[in-house]
């Protein structure tokens, strides 16, 4: 199946069993556990096995917005790696140091003949990753990240 074409509107990516159905769970999950200790802290047989279970979904909670902050952190550092390169093969130089991560991510979508002039444009004037999209013309697809 062919990957659908991708534009300003249409370029975020959603993973349903993560987005829709992991988080929402974890969630309902802390806040049953924390409605478990509250109604336990009169019941002392109870107490500990609830702090555990609320610790637990915390802890799990935790866990799932980690290993998601972790991989767009990691995909940052690669996505600036190689949009660096491209830069330096298009132009024979390095990315502007003024340019942020953010912008370089949003930098990723233009097509070779637009992103060394985007990109000076970006760090002249501090444009912020969704215009730096918007003012892309021809849109180079990214369906690897997530």
């Amino acid at each position: 199946m062919p990957e659908p074409i991708q534009s300003f509107e249409k370029h975020a990516k959603l993973v349903p069993l993560f987005h829709y159905f992991l988080l929402p769970l974890a969630l309902f999950t802390l806040i049953g556990s924390g409605v478990n200790l509250y109604s336990s802290f009169d019941d002392h047989e109870r107490l500990y096995s609830a702090s555990l279970i609320f610790v637990i979904s915390l802890m799990i909670m935790m866990t799932a917005f980690f290993a998601r902050t972790f991989a767009l952190k990691a995909q940052d550092r690669a996505i600036r790696a190689e949009e660096n390169l491209r830069h330096y093969v298009l132009t024979g130089k390095l990315l502007d140091r003024r340019l942020s991560v953010g912008q370089i991510v949003g930098l990723r979508f233009a097509s070779d003949e637009e992103f060394p002039a985007l990109a000076q444009k970006a760090a002249e004037s501090g444009l912020a990753q969704k215009e730096i999209k918007r003012s892309v013309k021809n849109w180079r697809a990214d369906h690897d990240r997530l």
